[in-house]
């Protein structure tokens, strides 16, 4: 089906078509394709090769199912990035949910981008978002925690100094 749109916009009428074929966007595309960085990256022993940008399929995707907890549609979102059952092998593996959203920073920043964010500048990323989400508050620090759970030695308890 062939559809004329230069009865929608006034302005296109001003731009004159060069003669001859019509512009072929699938070999323009093509030829972007292979002229363009893209930032390969290995997790779990297979070779992953981001794109240039993110795919419109994954956008529409994100914008459907934003607030939803169901794995499928995550699954569906991760195919389009990443290939096949990738959510599924990543899980396999023992991926940390901390690990996903590293892995997701890192590929976001490198699509546009290749070499933008390193794993150790992603996974900072990754931390400050979860302190941000937290309240600002940094996790107790393990030795603290521990003193805290550990018993009094003579069970007396300290003052506080008032009287």
């Amino acid at each position: 089906m062939t559809t004329d749109t230069t009865a929608y916009d006034d302005d296109l009428n001003d731009q004159v078509p060069a003669v001859g074929d019509p512009a072929d966007f699938d070999a323009f595309f093509a030829e972007q394709d292979t002229t363009r960085p893209r930032q390969p990256f290995t997790l779990y022993g297979t070779r992953y090769v981001l794109p240039d940008s993110l795919p419109l399929m994954f956008t529409l995707q994100m914008e459907r199912v934003q607030n939803s907890s169901d794995p499928a549609d995550v699954r569906r979102m991760l195919a389009t990035l990443f290939g096949g059952d990738t959510l599924d092998v990543w899980a396999e593996n023992g991926m940390t949910d901390r690990q996903f959203g590293i892995v997701l920073i890192y590929s976001a920043a490198n699509m546009r981008t290749p070499g933008s964010v390193t794993m150790q500048r992603a996974a900072e990323l990754h931390d400050e978002q979860e302190r941000a989400r937290s309240g600002g508050k940094a996790p107790a620090a393990p030795n603290r925690a521990a003193r805290r759970a550990k018993p009094k030695k003579n069970g007396k308890r300290r003052s506080s100094g008032k009287q």
